[in-house]
């Protein structure tokens, strides 16, 4: 099964990435075909995969490394992610993402949301087979309950007055970073490292999930909407108020509630209009800052593991995620 050209430079990762995606396709099992289908193109869209990347990698820490293993545990990790991306695009009522049509938009928000159920089956179904523990599986509960706390976190604060730095920190901390941390962790206690190693794995884990949503959220400012795969702003307009608009709130507030309390109704000149404030109070460089900063955080915990060529990798894709247009 055909990945992201972007492992095209990393061959053994490339080949384990193509296993991890046969794992999900093995256990993708429904009677109706058609809805079989509709499931399973969602899945092997062509994804970037970074979450299971980043367990496979992490499975090199330890002393025990067992491919089959790390395989299993990264894609029950990646159906984890798509099952929250489907529930998210109901929440958003997205009508696309990475460029395609969600299913949501296709098929019904109904269609979706079971779609979204059946795949969080899928990953403990994998889980329950191949994880060496039930304290791993119990793990991998609570971290999906924070997941989808962070989820509905963001739900309750759309069109919130985006006031606060720290209350958008919290939300990406449970929405993003727990599942790149966790699946850091992953990738780590099933190599058998000791619990410092995995606790270094954890906190780079998280660290990197921190950068990437920002980084994520400064794209919807600035990308073009045929590179990032959704329409530029689209978080604005859906009430969704990150990390740029924070910034910018922090010195022009009265000149943006009248236009924010518009909500759905914004319009492009009210578009316009914020992203210009945005670029005069800086919140793009700002929020790039911090980005930065938490990136700099998980290159500190990266050093800390043990040597080995999966943390040249590491270092390199980490790196590559804080550059990205798209």
């Amino acid at each position: 099964m055909r990945v992201h050209p972007m492992w095209d430079s990393y061959p053994e990762l490339k080949t384990d990435l193509e296993n991890v995606l046969k794992l999900i396709n093995k256990n993708i099992r429904i009677r109706d075909k058609n809805v079989n289908t509709i499931i399973k193109d969602m899945i092997f869209a062509g994804g970037k995969l970074l979450r299971p990347t980043y367990s496979l990698l992490c499975s090199h820490i330890g002393s025990e490394q067992d491919k089959e293993r790390a395989v299993a545990v990264a894609a029950a990790l990646e159906t984890l992610h798509m099952a929250t991306l489907v529930h998210d695009d109901v929440i958003d009522e997205a009508s696309t993402r990475h460029g395609r049509q969600t299913l949501q938009s296709t098929h019904g928000n109904q269609f979706a949301i079971y779609a979204g159920d059946y795949l969080f089956s899928v990953c403990f179904t994998i889980l329950s087979r191949h994880a060496t523990s039930l304290a791993h599986l119990e793990f991998n509960s609570r971290s999906m309950e924070k997941v989808l706390s962070g989820e509905l976190d963001q739900l309750n604060a759309r069109f919130h007055p985006p006031n606060s730095v720290k209350g958008y920190l919290s939300r990406i901390s449970g929405k993003t970073a727990q599942l790149f941390a966790v699946s850091c962790y992953s990738g780590a206690i099933e190599s058998k490292a000791t619990r410092r190693q995995t606790m270094n794995a954890w906190n780079m884990g998280h660290y990197i999930g921190m950068a990437f949503q920002i980084m994520d959220d400064i794209l919807d400012y600035q990308g073009e909407a045929s590179e990032v795969g959704k329409p530029v702003m689209a978080d604005v307009k859906q009430g969704i108020y990150t990390l740029p608009l924070i910034y910018a709130m922090q010195k022009k507030s009265d000149e943006l509630n009248p236009i924010l309390k518009k909500k759905e109704a914004l319009d492009m000149e009210d578009m316009q209009y914020i992203s210009t404030i945005i670029q005069q109070e800086q919140g793009i460089e700002k929020a790039k800052m911090l980005a930065e900063r938490y990136t700099n955080k998980a290159i500190k915990e990266l050093n800390k593991l043990p040597n080995g060529n999966y943390k040249n990798h590491l270092y390199t894709i980490t790196m590559n995620l804080l550059n990205r247009n798209k």
